[in-house]
């Protein structure tokens, strides 16, 4: 016998969305782990939001071509201010690593300076000039740390070696050069790590020094399309402006045909970007652009980063050869599907709508950027919203608490205009009874995000009508 008034709960109808993360890019490469103060393991997807961060986790180094994540870092943290960043250090220094003979250094101000390849480890044996004796000890005779682009040797006042004018140094360097290609391609398996990781799905891979390899592009836009079998990103891939590459504009066609770039899932991008004495690969810039641009839009991807600011003074080569753009060159890029850069009206910025696919392929929902990146976008928070629903009964209070859920969050973007309109809808005919029984549930999503204005025509026309009514009255 229950004598009393009780209260309940039910189960809200509607959920709350899940909304996927927008413009946090994976990115692929090496870096000088030897100088992080916590290091990361090689192959590990590592999370950094800051400057700092990054450092200590994976050290730094000026040396890009070496150190390709240097450049990203440098880049994203530096001159966007955006974040987080998911780096894959694929450098590991307990195997890419050779010995460097013992030999007698100058010590300048109780230092030595040796290069960052040094690694500081039992290796590291300081000895008087000469080699013979005991070697010196750690703490009591000498310091090493990193500084700069140098580890440092300090020879401290209250050791033996203090007043030396030489010591004996034998080392182990780093050696990057055992890092193939392949090594690049097989990790961007790793980004399906990130959201077991790291509970992070990034939508933007990047490989810069890397990604103009065919073997490296074909590995990220097969990841872009699939990553955990379930979410989309987009490949940012750098057509190459070496020696043997796209040494002009119109080369550039050749070039990215030679290497297969098509894909939908590819945003192509030539050449490079200086600024000062530094270069950049554009793809490492336009993650940036993309992550700033998505951010600004409430971390919706549905604005283009075209016409957007770049951080650079001038285009340029891999080599340094500065390259000039007009207006109709820039077109033509755009034409063959290659995002480049411009400086025509107001400064440097990015210049492009399209992904690699065009012209090939014409459906509006693969060429323009952010018309493919937002249903890539909106896939990905719905894969992520209703995965709770899985394996609940399928019973009608499901199929329109999923519908009702959906509608609702969709009506909203239209409603913030990311997108013009939009619906869910479960249709008949896509949902036959041997489905339904094997418990399989389709629902159709219509969607139409905004196009980019990338042309707005004035006809000018001379109408006489005005001489009459202004000199007659």
């Amino acid at each position: 016998m229950n004598h009393g008034v009780y209260v309940s709960q039910q189960a809200t109808s509607v959920s709350t969305p899940v909304v996927a993360e927008s413009g946090i890019p994976f990115v692929v490469g090496l870096a000088p782990v030897q100088a992080a103060d916590n290091p990361a393991a090689a192959g590990t997807p590592v999370l950094c939001t800051s400057w700092a961060e990054a450092v200590e986790k994976l050290g730094y180094s000026d040396d890009w071509k070496t150190y390709t994540l240097c450049e990203f870092m440098y880049s994203h943290f530096k001159l966007f201010a955006c974040q987080p960043v998911i780096f894959c250090n694929v450098l590991d220094i307990a195997t890419a690593k050779e010995s460097v003979a013992a030999a007698d250094t100058a010590v300048s101000d109780h230092k030595v300076k040796l290069p960052i390849e040094a690694i500081n480890d039992a290796n590291l044996v300081i000895k008087p000039a000469g080699g013979t004796g005991s070697a010196y000890a750690a703490g009591t005779d000498y310091n090493a740390y990193y500084s700069g682009e140098n580890l440092i040797v300090e020879l401290l006042s209250t050791g033996s070696a203090y007043s030396a004018e030489q010591v004996n140094v034998a080392y182990n360097k780093v050696k990057a050069s055992t890092v193939a290609v392949s090594d690049i391609a097989s990790a961007m398996e790793n980004v399906e790590l990130c959201l077991t990781l790291l509970g992070v799905v990034p939508d933007l891979l990047c490989a810069p020094g890397y990604s103009q390899q065919s073997t490296v592009a074909a590995a990220m836009a097969a990841k872009a399309g699939s990553i955990n079998g379930l979410f989309t990103a987009k490949a940012l891939i750098d057509i190459d402006c070496g020696a043997s590459g796209a040494r002009s504009y119109s080369d550039v066609l050749t070039k990215k045909n030679a290497a297969n770039i098509a894909d939908e899932d590819e945003i192509a991008c030539w050449p490079m970007l200086k600024l000062g004495d530094y270069k950049f690969h554009l793809s490492t810039q336009m993650a940036g652009l993309m992550a700033q641009v998505d951010t600004d839009n409430g971390g919706c991807p549905y604005e283009s980063p075209s016409n957007k600011g770049l951080q650079c003074d001038g285009l340029c080569l891999e080599d340094g050869t500065e390259v000039n753009l007009t207006l109709a060159q820039a077109n033509y890029l755009n034409g063959i599907g290659v995002d480049t850069a411009l400086n025509f009206m107001s400064g440097w910025v990015a210049w492009g709508n399209y992904t690699a696919c065009y012209p090939s392929n014409t459906d509006v929902k693969d060429y323009f950027i952010p018309v493919s990146r937002m249903f890539g976008w909106v896939g990905n928070s719905l894969v992520k919203t209703f995965w709770s629903k899985l394996d609940k009964p399928m019973n009608r209070r499901l199929i329109d608490t999923v519908l009702d859920t959906a509608n609702i969050w969709l009506n909203g973007l239209v409603g913030m205009g990311y997108l013009l309109g939009a619906r869910v809808e479960m249709l008949e005919s896509e949902n036959p009874l041997t489905s339904l029984m094997a418990g399989i549930i389709k629902l159709h999503v219509y969607m139409t995000p905004p196009s980019p204005a990338q042309e707005i025509d004035f006809v000018l026309e001379y109408d006489a009508s005005y001489v009459t009514s202004a000199l007659q009255g």
